[in-house]
């Protein structure tokens, strides 16, 4: 029987034998594509050449691509764990034709490769074609039915509509008829009794999906038309789990080679044994599932967070522990532990992982430790709501209350129904979903975005001029309108530009179009599908003119310094704290640098001032720029140039060298190190486990932030009558200070004693109750007005009450202490009494029947509020 990694090898080979050019998989985690937070399909690093806007060659590629479908339009989330065949991490198997073969093709080689190699029985297999759309204007596509049958019989040709065989990106863009290939695994028993073919798409776990051939030749407009592509495409996509699975003649994906190592390693740690209980085995199969996807997008520098694709990380990675809490008995952290396992199995496949291990293991289990905690204080939480619910003579839990709990603390609906219905209790699921719909449409309405097609003055790709000049001349090769959040924009592409679109850390270019008096400004430059765009407000009066692009220097500059800086800093952080260290994020401004890195403690002000001091005396060398481009791949890393893991890179590629200092790198530099002027690292603080983050600023910024010190330095020598030795006559004072502190402290609390015997000894018997009432005429900390009640208190601790007024910095003070044996005999609340009477000092408080305080605003109120509490409590 074939392993999972010798199936995968096997795919390569083959289409390496077909002329294809075998790739590596592009990151999980997509930096620079707006449209998108994670790879969902193996087309998605395709996108620029499908819309013509990249070289196609080579025109034939093959890879294995990591994919997370966990969001937006494909979603599979809630389904993993539950059906034995839906995943979070997948690999798809691709193999791409930009316009070379097409349909009759990509049939014969995925045939050829199903049947003669991997020697699947023709019998099992069903394919589907297009049936054709009316009010699409689209035929069935015969073409596609016509190869088919050339290997099927056609019985086990199917018609399927356009939801399965008509493949789109999104709303808008390439799209086309595809072809799905299905495998009925079924025993032959079964087969007998229902024919595969009435079972194809019908949601049935033995006759499933495994290949999708998609014919894309269309492209989508934003009016809802259908226009030609520039060039057929064949994107195909096929899910390697459940080819795995059909190879090694099993009934579900986590039956295979490729989940059961880490299953059985859960039973080890857990105690469970799966394949007895379905409950025990759907959280054995959702913490194997979502340990590869946290992994592997951790590997791919995506880390748990609360906004976008950080969000949707912890979400796994929560579900996953969540289930190791409720059906494992798992009260500390767990999927950590499982992290070596999951290396073992892949990391060769995958030498990222290998590389990551111990970040991903330690990121992993602060994650965990983190959602323990507030998964316990969300059981308090619900505890506390049932007994209001069941206080109220209920036993439906409002859904409400379900829905704050899942949205604050991350409870889904079915842990609060498991724990209500142990306490007897159902949930208002109605409710709840109500409350759902609401957040979607809110988080729906924040999104979205209505972009018009582009409007096509002229063909062309973008020839960015931005590493040599800040100027150019060009014309406008297309533009659209967007809308969003109620502002229009819009979007220009041209056909050659000075300007930097945002990627890689480096933020866009801002500046102006200029043609004759007509003056345009460019408010940023994002990347799209590999392709500059321009954001202005307007658009030109004429948009055929030509134009002379001009970038704002001042802020390029400021880029490029802190651009450069970062490379040093990287440079530096590995001398100093060692080779461990890798960049795992960074922002490059006009005003200052962030950069973070992989580190296991905090960075000592030592190594700060180190790192520093390395830095800047580069700076002071005038290291020149030595700029390698389009240089072959294996001839960069003979430079000594490190490959980030998480990145994506081509054949050819951009190397940005200051001497020692060697990087991949497509953004904009200072031609040489002096530029930057100099280098002040201004915080360093923890991003996450094993995450380091340091803000850095340089030049102008560096300079004024000296003068900023130096002004501080002024302004606190003056204060010491321009002392010589600074630090001394603090020293001093402080000493001095702290002398005379302690002394007034003797002096209050000797006064506070002389004031406790005064009330002590003048307190008066009002029905039993020994009354001791007094508005202090100084002003005093509250804490010795605490501390006076209580001594008062500990002299007279039965039938006493005491009340003071008191002010400090202005603001006035109620203290009400009540001895134990009144609260319980007269039923006497001091929490209740200050309320009331904090009104006539415009105020409130609270606190303990037998102490409380209450503060407010109006100090002329405080005798009658004293009064107020002594009327309350003795009437």
């Amino acid at each position: 029987m074939m392993t999972a990694n010798e199936i995968r090898d096997s795919y390569k080979k083959f289409f390496e034998s077909k002329g294809h050019t075998i790739v590596p998989s592009a990151p999980m985690v997509i930096k620079d594509d707006p449209t998108l937070m994670f790879t969902n399909a193996g087309m998605n690093q395709w996108k620029d050449i499908i819309l013509g806007q990249r070289d196609p060659e080579p025109r034939r590629r093959a890879d294995s691509q990591k994919c997370l479908r966990v969001s937006g339009k494909h979603n599979d989330l809630e389904e993993v764990g539950h059906d034995t065949y839906h995943h979070t991490m997948f690999e798809m198997l691709g193999n791409w034709s930009f316009g070379d073969y097409f349909k009759e093709g990509a049939i014969d080689y995925a045939w050829e490769y199903l049947v003669d190699v991997l020697h699947l029985n023709p019998a099992d297999l069903y394919v589907t074609v297009f049936e054709g759309s009316k009010e699409e204007g689209l035929d069935r596509d015969d073409e596609a039915a016509k190869y088919w049958a050339k290997h099927v019989p056609a019985d086990h040709i199917i018609d399927g509509n356009k939801h399965d065989n008509f493949w789109e990106m999104g709303d808008t863009g390439p799209c086309g008829p595809c072809s799905e290939i299905h495998l009925d695994s079924r025993t032959p028993e079964e087969k007998a009794k229902v024919p595969g073919r009435e079972l194809v798409n019908k949601d049935d776990p033995q006759v499933i999906e495994i290949w999708n051939i998609v014919f894309m030749q269309f492209e989508r407009k934003a009016n809802g038309s259908l226009v030609p592509l520039g060039m057929n495409v064949i994107d195909t996509g096929m899910g390697f789990e459940r080819l795995v699975r059909a190879i090694q003649g099993k009934n579900s994906n986590y039956d295979t080679d490729i989940f059961q190592p880490i299953i059985k390693k859960i039973g080890e740690l857990s105690g469970f044994e799966y394949g007895k209980d379905e409950k025990i085995d759907v959280a054995m199969r959702v913490i194997a599932d979502h340990l590869r996807a946290i992994s592997f997008s951790i590997a791919d520098g995506q880390l748990p967070s609360n906004a976008k694709a950080g969000y949707v990380i912890r979400r796994i990675l929560r579900r996953a522990v969540r289930y190791a809490y409720t059906f494992l008995g798992q009260r500390e952290a767990f999927l950590c532990k499982l992290v070596p396992t999951l290396v073992h199995e892949m990391g060769e496949a995958f030498p990222e992982l290998k590389a990551q291990q111990v970040l991903i293991g330690r990121v992993m289990q602060e994650e965990e430790e983190s959602f323990l905690r507030t998964l316990s204080t969300g059981i308090n939480m619900l505890e506390n709501v049932i007994a209001q619910t069941k206080k109220e003579g209920k036993t439906v839990v409002d859904g409400e209350k379900a829905f704050t709990l899942f949205d604050t603390y991350g409870f889904p609906l079915d842990l609060t129904e498991l724990i209500c219905h142990e306490n007897g209790m159902e949930v208002d699921e109605e409710g709840f979903n109500t409350e759902m719909q609401k957040q979607k449409e809110r988080a729906r309405n924040a999104a979205a975005v209505e972009t018009d097609d582009w409007v096509i003055l002229a063909e062309g790709e973008t020839d960015f001029k931005g590493w040599d000049v800040t100027e150019c001349d060009c014309h406008i090769l297309r533009y659209r309108r967007v809308q969003q959040k109620k502002q229009t924009y819009y979007e220009l592409v041209l056909d050659q530009t000075p300007f930097y679109a945002e990627m890689g850390g480096q933020v866009g270019d801002q500046g102006v179009l200029v043609a004759g008096n007509d003056k345009v400004e460019i408010f940023d430059t994002k990347r799209e599908n590999n392709l500059p765009i321009h954001l202005t407000k307007k658009l030109p009066a004429d948009a055929k003119a030509t134009f002379h692009a001009e970038v704002n220097v001042k802020m390029r500059r400021g880029s490029e310094a802190n651009h450069t800086a970062t490379h040093l800093l990287d440079q530096a952080l590995r001398e100093v704290l060692g080779t461990h260290v890798e960049q795992k994020g960074s922002l490059c401004t006009p005003d200052y640098l962030r950069f973070d890195f992989s580190h296991f403690q905090k960075v000592t002000p030592e190594e700060l001032r180190q790192v520093e001091r390395i830095v800047n005396r580069r700076i002071r060398e005038d290291i020149p720029l030595q700029d390698h481009r389009n240089v072959p791949m294996e001839e960069a890393k003979k430079l000594g140039a490190i490959a980030l893991f998480g990145e994506k890179y081509g054949d050819k590629v951009r190397v940005v060298q200051f001497g020692s200092s060697v990087e991949f790198c497509g953004g904009c530099h200072a031609k040489s190190t002096g530029r930057i002027g100099l280098f002040r690292i201004v915080s360093e603080s923890s991003v996450a486990a094993g995450v380091r983050r340091i803000e850095a600023i340089t030049g102008e910024a560096a300079e004024e932030s000296i003068y900023a010190q130096q002004d501080v330095m002024s302004n606190l020598k003056s204060f010491f009558n321009n002392a010589k030795d600074l630090t001394a006559v603090i020293k001093k004072t402080i000493e001095e200070n702290d002398g005379l502190k302690k002394q007034v402290e003797s002096y209050v609390k000797e006064q506070l004693v002389a004031l406790r015997d005064k009330l002590v000894t003048s307190a008066t018997d009002v029905d039993g109750v020994r009354l001791i009432k007094y508005v202090i005429p100084t002003a005093i900390e509250p804490n010795a007005v605490k501390d006076l009640a209580f001594q008062v208190s500990g002299i007279l601790p039965n039938d006493t009450l005491c009340v003071f007024g008191s002010t400090h910095e202005g603001k006035p003070l109620l203290t009400v202490m009540i001895s134990k044996n009144l609260v319980e005999s007269k039923k006497l609340n001091a929490g209740q009494l200050v309320r009331e009477a904090a009104k006539l000092i415009k105020g409130g408080g609270g606190g303990a029947p037998h102490f409380a305080t209450a503060g407010g605003k109006d100090a002329s109120g405080l005798e009658e509020a004293v009064k107020k509490v002594v009327e309350l409590a003795l009437a």
